[in-house]
């Protein structure tokens, strides 16, 4: 059973409709802010989610090929603070929840966490302060701007996703933004070099949610309203990065066994 966070109670009852219908693996939703989680109520779950909105984290990762029961954490904290659509209080945003998100990982150690945030010099920013948290605890960090245009979406919306390995701290990163705010280099990165276009296709995925009306977000018409595929990550994205990272990650283990 994984482990879900999400606060809002429209997103929280469609994970739970999903999970109901096979579309996503059954899990616990835990609708507190993450303020309030501690580092115990994690206990027992293989994988874990937080702002979890409508689960394109985890529909992401089953793309991908990721293992159900393979452990892992994924993120997209909100936002809005960083966002050029937003008001621009940045680090004094009370939406800025980064802080507890980097405390229960400190806490509990996982082995993997996967990231993403909006693309812009406000949150290029707030990236290199979750980069400098991870590799402090000892992970090895990695960046991309990957756009959903990448896998066939008729929009651009640039998002940088990120990964944390714990399983090989110490190795180069493919990339990370500095505090010059020099441009990010997201094409070129390891992780963007090896992006494919088998899972770009729309609409996405078997089941249930390849039955019903496609955004071209690759999210359901049925999973919500505005506000909600606003927040939503493009899962066909995600499952690129992850997919280039589960590449990358073996051949750094066949080399070490070599």
């Amino acid at each position: 059973m994984i482990y879900v966070n999400e606060i809002d109670p429209y997103c929280a009852q469609w994970l739970q409709n999903l999970m109901d219908a096979g579309v996503l693996p059954a899990g616990h939703i835990d609708t507190r802010s993450i303020e309030d989680v501690t580092p115990n109520d994690l206990a027992g779950y293989t994988q874990h989610h937080f702002f979890a909105g409508l689960g394109g984290w985890i529909y992401a990762l089953d793309l991908a090929g990721w293992p159900r029961d393979r452990p892992v954490w994924t993120g997209s904290c909100p936002c809005q603070p960083f966002s050029a659509a937003g008001k621009g209080a940045g680090f004094a945003d009370e939406r800025h929840l980064w802080p507890a998100w980097q405390h229960l990982i400190a806490q509990r150690k996982p082995a993997t966490v996967f990231g993403e945030q909006v693309e812009g010099p406000a949150a290029r920013r707030w990236l290199d302060i979750v980069c400098s948290d991870l590799e402090g605890l000892g992970y090895t960090f990695g960046a991309a701007v990957i756009p959903a245009a990448s896998v066939g979406s008729p929009q651009l919306r640039h998002r940088t996703w990120f990964v944390a390995d714990a399983n090989n701290a110490g190795r180069q990163r493919p990339v990370r933004q500095g505090q010059s705010g020099a441009a990010w280099q997201g094409g070129a990165t390891a992780c963007g070099e090896s992006l494919r276009s088998d899972r770009g296709h729309w609409p996405p995925g078997p089941g249930a949610v390849h039955l019903i009306p496609v955004r071209t977000d690759g999210v359901s018409n049925a999973l919500g309203g505005c506000k909600a595929y606003g927040n939503a990550i493009v899962p066909q994205v995600a499952a690129e990065f992850v997919a280039a990272f589960m590449s990358i990650h073996d051949v750094q283990r066949e080399l070490a066994a070599a």
